[in-house]
């Protein structure tokens, strides 16, 4: 009679559990990757360091619109093609961080390149609501 092979894989598993306690004998505990950060003066709120995120790069986006369309349409686009936008000439443009709104602006072209001029500034109490809704 053939051996069971459920049998002979709890046995190899056993084996091996046996074989990896005998060769590797318990490690006392180590010192934790991530320190707990300490205040920076005693008997003050710890400091806000905005200097640790100041290289985190994040995705810009200015939108001029947008519009819904059939793919037909979409594979119908050629060189000098106009798709429409639901934005108006001259409406401000929104400059999402990320995904999310943080500002709008006017479009201004300086030594040829496009930019955008911010006129307002979404204050974190609007950015909560819109997020809420």
């Amino acid at each position: 009679m053939p051996p069971d092979p459920e049998q002979v894989a709890a046995d190899d598993w056993s084996a091996a559990m046996a074989e990896q306690a005998v060769a590797a004998p318990p490690r006392p505990p180590t010192r934790p990757v991530f320190e707990k950060l300490a205040p920076s003066g005693e008997g003050t709120a710890p400091a806000h360091d905005i200097d640790l995120i100041m290289d985190i790069p994040v995705s810009l986006t200015v939108e001029l619109g947008r519009t819904k369309i059939p793919i037909r349409h979409i594979l119908q686009l050629a060189q000098g093609s106009v798709v429409e936008l639901d934005g108006l000439a001259g409406e401000p443009m929104d400059v999402l961080v990320n995904g999310c709104l943080i500002a709008q602006g006017e479009v201004v072209v300086v030594n040829d390149k496009f930019g955008i001029r911010l006129t307002d500034i979404v204050t974190p109490s609007e950015r909560l609501r819109k997020l809420n809704r």
